[in-house]
């Protein structure tokens, strides 16, 4: 695939991540709230608790952080995962009338989740060697974003606060942001896992 082909794609999947891995899921979870709708309420707070990998992600690549690319490879394996591993929410969203409209759209929604998912995931295997060599064209694709993200944070940061954001410090929050969720990860494998299986419970 041509360096700029595949500059293109990873751009075309920041874009559609925005509207289905953030967006989207907002407003229906806003939506789910409005409406009382437990379980789609339940599916999109795991959800979010998971996606929090990708905004990690983007704080370790925007100060070159090898490990970045490792958990941008993981984040959409993990986030579709999210939508559909519980048994308990899968058959609550069945059982709801398809016909209604935040069914529905949750339903497209997952779908659509699915299929950026496997497309960021097989975009972010191709940079998984820029863990040992992170200066090729293919590496740099994918930190455009998130320091275009770092410039705007940047800018705000110190029109609010007065304060510096630098790169080093958004890389320092993330490595406390993916310490966090590993310690989360573990916990619900060690634990969680053994006890209630695929079902949601209090995860």
């Amino acid at each position: 695939m041509p360096e700029i082909s595949y500059r293109s794609m990873v751009w075309l999947t920041y874009r559609l991540a925005a509207t289905f891995a953030f967006g989207l899921p907002l407003v229906l979870l806003i939506w789910a709230s409005i409406k009382k709708e437990g379980s789609i309420i339940r599916l999109l707070e795991l959800y979010w608790k998971i996606a929090s990998l990708m905004a990690i992600s983007f704080l370790l690549l925007a100060d070159y952080r090898p490990i970045g690319y490792i958990t941008t490879f993981a984040a959409p394996v993990m986030m579709v995962s999210s939508v559909w591993y519980w048994i308990d929410l899968n058959e609550e969203l069945s059982n709801l009338p398809p016909w209604r409209p935040l069914p529905f759209t949750t339903r497209v929604w997952r779908w659509s989740l699915s299929i950026l998912g496997l497309i960021s995931t097989f975009l972010a295997f191709r940079s998984l060697s820029c863990v040992l060599e992170a200066k090729s064209e293919y590496c740099l694709a994918w930190i455009e974003a998130p320091q275009g993200l770092h410039d705007i944070i940047e800018q705000l940061f110190r029109f609010l606060f007065g304060g510096e954001w630098s790169e080093g410090v958004a890389a320092f929050v993330g490595y406390l942001g993916l310490t966090a969720y590993l310690i989360g990860i573990l916990q619900w494998i060690l634990v969680r896992l053994p006890k209630s299986g695929r079902i949601a419970g209090g995860f």
